[in-house]
């Protein structure tokens, strides 16, 4: 399956800007173009795109995308750097889980409070 560029934004909704930039900045691998220069995409590329957005979702810096990039493109060796900054990642996800149950339970005893109150 290979895919342009605009079809490319329907199905990972993403915009071209945004495709375009992930390429230049080198967090998505350049990418393949056919006879007429128009940019391709295969599956393996829509699979790193949906990593890279998950990445980016869940806080990664474009700076550290880079990084994890550019460890991929090293190869096998660089395996165990990989894993930590993925493990790394877990962990700013589970503080970032963390303080929002702490907002969400604050929020919840003012809703408490206040619905305790209108029946006065």
């Amino acid at each position: 399956m290979a895919l342009q560029i605009s079809q490319l934004v329907s199905v990972t909704g993403l915009s071209i800007h945004t495709l375009r930039y992930y390429e230049k900045e080198g967090i998505l691998p350049p990418a393949k173009r056919n006879e007429s220069g128009i940019r391709i995409y295969d599956s393996e590329d829509i699979e790193w795109i949906k990593f890279a957005c998950c990445l980016r979702d869940s806080g990664m810096s474009i700076a550290e995308m880079k990084q994890f990039v550019q460890l991929v493109l090293k190869g096998d060796e660089t395996k165990t750097e990989r894993i930590q900054m993925l493990q790394l990642q877990i962990e700013r996800i589970e503080a970032q889980f963390e303080q929002l149950t702490r907002f969400k339970e604050n929020i919840q005893y003012k809703i408490d409070l206040y619905s305790s109150q209108v029946g006065d």
